[in-house]
């Protein structure tokens, strides 16, 4: 009796190269999971190395009652406080906080609301009587500059984060240059900004945030292009020639890191929550404004200072604290 000879194994060689394809794809993820690790945590090391931690950032106190939900209000600083060349400095001698802003988070995350207050409002200063805003840095740091923001907006201060502004030279020359859109002409530090789209450096973007003199209104148009120039870096750090390049992040982080002061609960880990939060938010949902002002006047020993619109305000504060921010700039003029 002859053997049976066995069918001939059926090739299936889709199959086998799907499978295989798979595997090397596999293969791949775990690799590139393994550098993102490294990489991330290269930067998580470079930011909480580099970044100077507030220890006594918030007030002591009655504060107001934190959100009910989950939307943050994060106040920046921007600073010229000479702190980090003297390493016991205090983020208040010699130093005054030239730029405020709040930046909102509202709870669902589709947008950011970034709010100016101007440096010359004039408000009340816990402690102090009435002054303009930025004193609170000089005469009790960011505590009192915190307090007197809650106070003045009776919303909760989530997050505090202050930047030298030497610091807008090393974010901008890091990212390669920043475009912004200037509302008018005008010249500073030996540079010429045209209306409309400018592309800057860091020397030209430092010059062209702080500059307020070449303006009729001072610091209006200042706030502006502070506004403006906050929309290019967003810009920039969400353009594709910033998300695809590991080096130009790694070197966004450092520059920035370097000259950056924060609360304790603002560390690396809570930034890229709040940045994955955000993952569905575009450049185009971010929403500038500045904080209703009234005209102006002249306090008793001869300063001059810009009156807050206090029933806007009320209405913004309340906005805030039901965060209900969009529908709020949607029937207010800003």
């Amino acid at each position: 009796m002859s053997g049976r000879r066995s069918a001939p194994r059926r090739r299936r060689p889709f199959l086998v190269a799907l499978v295989a394809t798979l595997g090397s794809l596999v293969g791949i993820a775990a690799v590139i999971a393994v550098v993102a690790s490294i990489f991330v945590s290269g930067l998580a090391r470079s930011y909480d190395r580099n970044t100077d931690t507030i220890a006594d950032a918030f007030p002591t106190g009655e504060r107001p009652a934190p959100a009910d939900d989950d939307a943050v209000n994060v106040l920046l600083i921007g600073s010229d406080s000479r702190s980090r060349l003297d390493p016991g400095g205090d983020h208040t001698a010699g130093g005054r906080s030239d730029t405020l802003m709040l930046a909102h988070l509202p709870a669902d995350r589709r947008s950011v609301q970034l709010m100016s207050i101007m440096r010359d409002s004039w408000v009340d200063i816990p402690g102090h009587g009435t002054a303009k805003v930025n004193a609170a840095y000089a005469w009790g740091g960011i505590p009192l500059t915190v307090q007197t923001v809650e106070q003045l907006l009776d919303v909760r201060i989530d997050h505090v984060a202050e930047i030298d502004f030497a610091g807008f030279t090393g974010m901008t020359d890091a990212l390669g240059g920043v475009t912004v859109r200037s509302p008018q002409a005008f010249e500073a530090g030996g540079h010429h900004f045209v209306a409309g789209e400018n592309r800057l450096d860091g020397t030209a973007a430092l010059d062209f945030v702080r500059e307020r003199h070449a303006f009729a209104d001072a610091d209006h148009t200042r706030v502006a292009n502070q506004q403006a120039f906050m929309r290019g870096i967003v810009d920039g750090v969400l353009s594709k020639g910033t998300l695809t390049d590991p080096g130009r992040i790694q070197d966004f982080v450092t520059a920035t890191s370097r000259y950056l002061s924060v609360d304790p609960g603002l560390d690396f880990g809570t930034l890229v929550g709040l940045g994955w939060s955000l993952r569905h938010a575009s450049p185009d949902d971010l929403q500038t404004f500045t904080m209703p002002t009234a005209g102006g006047g002249t306090s008793p020993d001869g300063q001059s200072y810009v009156t807050v619109n206090q029933g806007a305000v009320q209405s913004l504060s309340a906005a805030l604290r039901s965060d209900d921010l969009t529908n709020w700039l949607a029937t207010n003029p800003h």
